[in-house]
């Protein structure tokens, strides 16, 4: 996300891409909301941009810190909501990646008429291990 990095002294600054990345949060902004964020992005970007706090970052995670110790959370909601979304993109990525890695292993050639009920059935059981640990059978 170094299009919303202060590292560089926000160098990489790209209003349109950090308005792209937002229309793929589509259930997050709508069209005002996207109108709003790109008002808002203009004016975080040159109340940020001369502010030595902001340029002595090493990322947007310490960015998100800054805004909120400061309160410009509250100054640009939008804003703080893109980089909350941005700050968790990896982890959705990856338990995505995950799901599909076990499909992978699972659906091979030879199992490849498994019905999709019991497919499902035995990706939940290999995906939700640590949840599944924790059941306890039944008492007889």
């Amino acid at each position: 996300m170094g299009a919303l990095s202060p590292c560089d002294s926000f160098a990489q600054f790209d209003k349109s891409k950090l308005l792209k990345l937002a229309k793929l949060y589509k259930y997050d902004f709508d069209d005002s909301d996207l109108i709003d964020l790109e008002g808002q992005l203009e004016i975080f970007y040159h109340s940020c941009f001369k502010d030595e706090r902001f340029t002595t970052l090493k990322g947007i995670s310490e960015l998100s810190r800054l805004m909120v110790s400061m309160g410009k959370h509250r100054s640009y909601p939008l804003v703080y909501k893109l980089l909350k979304l941005a700050l968790i993109l990896p982890v959705a990525t990856v338990s995505v990646e995950r799901c599909f890695s076990t499909m992978k292993l699972l659906k091979t050639n030879l199992r490849n008429k498994i019905s999709d009920d019991f497919l499902n059935d035995a990706l939940l059981n290999n995906v939700e291990t640590e949840s599944l640990v924790k059941v306890e059978n039944e008492k007889t």
